[in-house]
């Protein structure tokens, strides 16, 4: 290994400051780029801007809010001497459980991040894959689907991509109880990997099925009852029954979200009231999606 460049790319959360004193002072073959995303591009341009600017034969992402373990430095060392035909090599991200009770419907979100492949919280790329796949496509503006996008042309260009055996820990950092909502817009994205890779882009890059086509169907089910009440008294049947199928398809959503949970009284009335709002921010985000998108 003849170098290393480690960027990080931030928003100036509180959280940059715990991973750089976890890496400490580093050894002078171990270059850190900090990269603040001052104009909001994503974290997809800010890494572009880092791993340009580089050095090292091997750049490594990590995300501002892991703490790296304290033989991070010793193990990555052990995971980058590998053979030439390797393009890219993934740290292990370790999740903290909350103590006593369930984790919450977010913090299982994040915990959903143990068993991610290739994500940048903690993923060391070679510098001349980077330079032959042009790095991250900088159309993806949240941190979300733009690493398995990233890992799917790498491996398309003739590398192979691996897990390491040095870990950073994820803690679950504080958010809205109306998180969920917001991580709607990643539907769009999926929009554009639609486009991109066609209609198995999931099986393609790896990613696990998702709930959108239940989604639709419970939103479709939602519009077509209230379509249906503006219509004379014999469509009220219609109504009535679509209004069932909205209903049971939103508790079953729920009780999907709220079952494994606390099961507080704040985290259920949450559950319940996102879980009638997800499905139709869904369908509208992935519609606006392929609208934006449909020439891409």
């Amino acid at each position: 290994m003849t170098g290393v460049s480690i960027v990080v790319p931030t928003v100036r959360r509180a959280s940059l400051r715990p991973l750089l004193d976890a890496l400490g002072p580093l050894p002078p073959d171990l270059q850190l780029l900090v990269v603040e995303d001052r104009e909001r591009r994503g974290p997809a341009a800010a890494r572009n801007t880092g791993w340009r600017r580089a050095t090292g034969e091997w750049v490594v992402f990590l995300d501002d809010d892991v703490v790296p373990a304290p033989d991070w430095v010793r193990r990555l060392r052990a995971d980058l001497d590998v053979g030439d035909e390797i393009g890219g090599v993934q740290g292990r991200v370790r999740v903290p459980r909350p103590a006593g009770r369930r984790p919450t419907d977010w913090e299982r979100t994040t915990i959903g991040l143990e068993a991610g492949e290739w994500i940048t919280a903690d993923m060391a790329y070679r510098r001349r894959a980077l330079q032959e796949t042009g790095g991250f496509d900088e159309r993806f503006p949240r941190a979300f689907r733009e690493d398995a996008e990233l890992a799917h042309r790498v491996r398309r260009a003739g590398w192979r991509l691996v897990r390491g055996g040095r870990t950073v820990a994820h803690p679950v950092r504080p958010e809205s109880p109306w998180v969920s909502l917001r991580t709607q817009r990643g539907n769009a994205d999926d929009a554009l990997l639609r486009r991109l890779y066609g209609p198995r882009w999931r099986t393609r890059l790896g990613v696990p099925p998702g709930r959108r086509s239940r989604h639709a169907l419970v939103t479709a089910a939602a519009a077509g009852a209230l379509g249906a009440l503006a219509l004379p008294g014999r469509w009220r049947w219609s109504a009535a029954a679509l209004g069932l199928g909205w209903a049971a398809g939103t508790a079953e959503f729920a009780l999907a979200r709220i079952a494994p949970g606390p099961r507080t009284p704040a985290e259920v009335a949450t559950m319940a009231l996102t879980s009638a709002l997800i499905p139709p921010l869904a369908v509208g985000h992935w519609l606006a999606g392929r609208w934006r998108w449909r020439a891409a």
